[in-house]
């Protein structure tokens, strides 16, 4: 097969392995067409004032100072005094257009949200707002205007400050959060002389919706630690009781004012937040006014935290809810419908009203949520064939009928307690019944992508045996079996094509479905190369085979483990160092051999540190520079001293070039870091000079030398300047370890290949990337080459855990990208981050590149092999993905299998770039003539 339509079907093959893990655990949970659910008796509250305090640690908020006084004064006396207060737990991921979502839609937010920035609506879906009379809303331009466009109608009010207030760099975020303050003021002054304004506010079902993101933004730029942030608490809790003070006083006290403060998400020690640790989960509820109880004393109480101790909160009732449960808690507080699509169950404890009012709102909520599993199972009846449906046994529409018959006789035998109870496990079993028909297919579509999976990585290992090794005979394959063998694939797709059009299957079904029948059908073709394999296997000694197998594994089980422990790597680099003194290379090649064995040696180190921007130390980005710098101009030395070689002096002017945007970098780390530590923003030098040298980093290696040496240490400086504004730690320090061990293992890879007798001795400084062609017909693989292949995939698992736990989208610090933006834009932010990670992927491309010129074997062969053993580890993690337990533990292992994937499709694009980077050359100033030594 041509190696490009190979490429490009591999891509193929793999972009929908990665697409298929969306339909199987990630399509949208969301229905429609079920008719509105409110409670018949008259609600508590007219009004509903919902204060969303962007980025709130529960923990931060509650805790008392070291002085020993309330974090947020007015707040602490609400709860001791006046309302109710808990924990809000919030799902993965956190970040605040799912947070919103869940407040005030009641449900958990579809993930294809993240296409769209967190921004905009990927599907339709109610929300309180919506059902309410009025909304208006102050606040952010990223939040507010999502639940406008969702609305039916034109009666949710918008007024967002623009989004280059949201600088991170900004001498003070709080301004966000006065700015909301100060419009609200100005907003019921205007009611108080527009009479058109004054009827609207003063109607009932009107929701009020305050959005602080001054405490989120103070959190990225200093930490939730920092006197920044806690100070903006402080802004906020005196600004939330200016706003209380005002509207009682506009509505003349009259009682019917409901309060609720929350949070979306909260946020890491290290200013991040997106994954599922507690700091980032768990969020503040605090509710009074209208409606709402009162704080309930008591001797003693248990949560698992152990926060109560600390927050000396142990003697008044917490009441924890789930982060979806405050959308009918609004909803019932002011008697507007359930949102059609909420999963929340109404947390009864918060609601101060008669036992009656209480068990008719249970009621409602049970019946909205029944409402889902009925359209759920109706449109899964309609598309699965009538002797294949399996109905969810526990809640059939006898016993839909039953519950809810006898749960309307209890309340009206005024039997409340009976009938919340009964509710309830209305309300659980119909919720188990949603995630039973939603995840109905998940078997079925399970098993087609583990046989495109294994279908394929058998096909892979089969084109390797036949084309690049020699343990296959070659034989003519017989055409009518051929023929044969093809008609009876093409009728089992015709036969799977139909049984899933009769079932009115979406059309991404047919793609798993079908995939696996021209994949098998290339394996079962190679009839001849599996006989080939078999008797060698048969003949080989069973020892060796399964020394071979354990050892196959062993590696695949490190890569793997790598995902979940870090120090996983430090082990492996531990093992690598000593691969030279169990195969003797190192009587061969001593100094090549040390050098080696120390760098393994030292970057084992990273992987045992913590993650990066946990612990910021700019010095050390400058300390990278600074050797950066001089291993330079200790090549550059060595170019201008070689007698051998004439260098050009358009390479030297490219070496200093690079030099000096070393330099360049360094210095704007330092200044943009003193200038932001100063509150003064970012210089626009500084960024003009950042983007200068992102957008020059992939082109400037193209004008220099393509000579081994010359080539790589050009990529390695041009790389190195974005990475080193894109650095906050450590972490400046691990491509200058990684690279020193590239290069290292370029050698070592030509004195392996020397000692097995395979390869000349030549010098690697002669080797030229753009002479090297494809010697297949040289050499054969052998089984050293599934060693560097597996070298290869553990240096890029290292090169991508190696400063931190990137699987978890809380380890990345928004202080990375400072020095090119400061105004919160996730997109730009995210592709800096992720450019940042791919860095050492590229030179660890590049190198390898490299390995396969020195070893005279073609690119095609040892990629085969890497694919190989990655598609082995997507597999693994295939059967890894969960949808039980923790959100933590459901979001890590779907998160890993995601990153395998992208990974595998990835290693393709990469070779491409690193044989751009490697073997192409931009001649600006005409040819020069080459020397050779």
């Amino acid at each position: 097969m041509n190696m490009l339509i190979f490429i490009m079907a591999g891509l193929l093959v793999h972009c929908v392995f990665l697409a298929s893990i969306f339909d199987i655990y990630f399509t949208s949970p969301l229905v429609h067409g079920m008719t509105p659910q409110r409670t018949p008796l008259p609600p508590p509250a007219k009004r509903l004032v919902l204060f969303v305090a962007d980025g709130l640690r529960a923990d931060t908020l509650y805790e008392i100072d070291d002085n020993g006084t309330p974090r947020a004064p007015y707040l602490r006396n609400i709860i001791e005094y006046k309302g109710s207060w808990g924990v809000s737990h919030t799902h993965v991921p956190t970040e605040s257009r799912p947070g919103h979502v869940a407040l005030i839609a009641g449900f958990y937010e579809d993930v294809s949200a993240v296409a769209k920035g967190w921004k905009e609506n990927p599907v339709e879906f109610d929300s309180v707002f919506n059902e309410s009379k009025y909304t208006w809303s102050w606040g952010s331009p990223d939040i507010l205007p999502m639940f406008a466009k969702g609305a039916s109608g034109d009666h949710v009010y918008t007024y967002c400050y623009t989004a280059e207030k949201e600088d991170f760099g900004a001498q003070d975020a709080t301004k966000l959060d006065t700015w909301v303050f100060d419009h609200v003021k100005n907003f019921f002054q205007a009611a108080g002389s527009n009479q058109t304004l004054f009827s609207k506010v003063n109607e009932e079902k009107v929701v009020l919706f305050l959005h602080l993101l001054g405490i989120d933004t103070n959190g990225h730029a200093h930490r939730p630690n920092s006197r920044e942030y806690k100070d903006n608490i402080r802004k906020v809790d005196d600004g939330i009781n200016d706003i209380v003070s005002l509207l009682e006083d506009f509505y003349g006290n009259d009682g019917k004012t409901a309060f609720i403060l929350t949070s979306d998400h909260g946020m890491t020690d290290w200013g991040s937040h997106g994954a599922g640790h507690p700091s980032e989960t768990l969020t503040p509820l605090i509710a009074w006014g209208a409606g709402v109880n009162y704080p309930q004393k008591v001797a003693s109480q248990f949560f698992e935290d152990e926060f109560l101790k600390e927050w000396k909160l142990e003697n008044w009732k917490r009441l924890d809810v789930n982060q979806a449960d405050i959308a009918p808690l609004m909803a019932s507080l002011i008697g507007v419908p359930f949102p059609l699509n909420s999963v929340g169950i109404l947390p009864l404890d918060y609601l101060n009203n008669s036992a009656h009012f209480k068990a008719e709102s249970m009621f409602t909520n049970a019946v909205q949520i029944l409402e889902q599993f009925k359209i759920k199972m109706t449109q899964k009846k309609e598309t699965t064939l009538s002797f294949l449906f399996v109905p969810f046994q526990l809640l059939s529409d006898t016993e839909q009928i039953n519950i809810l018959r006898k749960a309307r006789s209890y309340i009206h035998q005024e039997k409340y307690h009976e009938a919340v109870s009964l509710c309830k496990t209305l309300i659980s079993l119909a919720l188990e019944g949603l995630s039973y028909y939603h995840t109905y297919d998940r078997l079925f579509l399970g098993i087609s992508v583990v046989m495109g999976f294994v279908g394929w990585t058998s096909y892979v290992i089969l084109l390797i045996v036949k084309t690049h090794t020699s343990l296959t005979r070659s034989t003519q394959d017989n055409k009518a079996s051929t023929v044969l063998l093809l008609y009876g694939f093409a009728a089992t797709g015709v036969l799977i094509a139909f049984f899933l059009l009769i079932q009115t299957c979406p059309w991404t079904y047919y793609i798993y479905c079908l995939l696996p029948v021209p994949v098998w059908y290339a394996v079962v073709k190679e009839f001849r190369v599996i006989q080939d394999l078999v008797s060698l296997l048969l003949v080989f000694p069973l020892g060796q085979s399964i020394g071979f197998l354990g050892a196959g594994a062993l590696g695949i089980e490190i890569l793997v483990f790598s995902f979940f422990y870090r120090s996983t790597l430090t082990v492996g680099l531990i093992a690598f160092a000593g691969w030279p003194l169990i195969t003797r290379l190192w009587a061969q090649a001593k100094v090549t051999t040390l050098s080696w064995t120390l760098l393994c040696l030292l970057l084992a180190m990273f992987p045992l540190m913590p993650v990066v921007g946990r612990e910021p130390n700019i010095s050390l980005v400058t300390v990278a520079g600074l050797v950066i710098l001089l291993i330079s101009s200790f090549s550059l030395a060595s170019l201008c001293k070689s007698r051998n070689k004439y260098v050009p002096k358009k390479d030297l002017t490219i070496l200093l070039f690079q030099m000096l945007n070393i330099a360049l970098s360094t210095y704007v780390v330092n200044s943009t870091h003193n200038s932001l530590h100063h509150k003064q923003g970012l210089p626009v030098i500084n960024q003009i000079i950042s983007w200068t040298t992102l957008a020059s980093s992939l082109f400037v290696p193209l004008l220099s030398p393509t000579f081994f040496f010359q080539r790589l240490l050009s990529i390695l400086l041009s790389l190195m300047s974005p990475y080193l504004l894109l650095s906050t730690g450590y972490e400046a320090l691990f491509p200058l370890v990684l690279s020193g061990l590239m290069f290292a293992w370029i050698y070592m890879e030509k004195e392996a290949l020397q000692y097995y007798g395979d390869s000349l001795k030549t010098k690697l400084a002669v080797l030229n990337f753009s002479c090297s062609t494809d010697i297949t017909q040289f050499r054969q693989l052998h089984l050293d080459d599934i060693r560097r292949s597996f070298f290869f995939v553990f240096f890029i698992m290292t090169a991508f855990f190696g400063t931190g736990n990137i699987a978890s989208v809380n380890s990345f610090d928004p202080a990375s990208v400072y020095c090119f933006l400061t105004v919160f834009n996730p997109f730009i932010m995210g592709s800096l981050l992720v450019w940042k990670i791919v860095i050492p992927f590229v030179l660890v491309s590049c190198a390898f590149e490299a390995v396969q010129v020195t070893t005279q074997l073609s690119s095609k062969s040892l990629f085969l092999l890497v694919l190989v053993i990655s598609d082995i580890m997507a597999l693994h993690f295939f059967f890894l993905v969960k949808d039980y337990g923790s959100w933590l533990d459901i979001g890590t292992s779907i998160s890993h299998y995601v990153l395998v994937m992208v990974f595998t499709i990835f290693i393709m694009l990469l070779s491409g770039l690193a044989q751009l980077l490697t073997t192409k050359r931009i001649e600006l100033w005409g040819r020069t003539k080459r020397h050779s030594m």
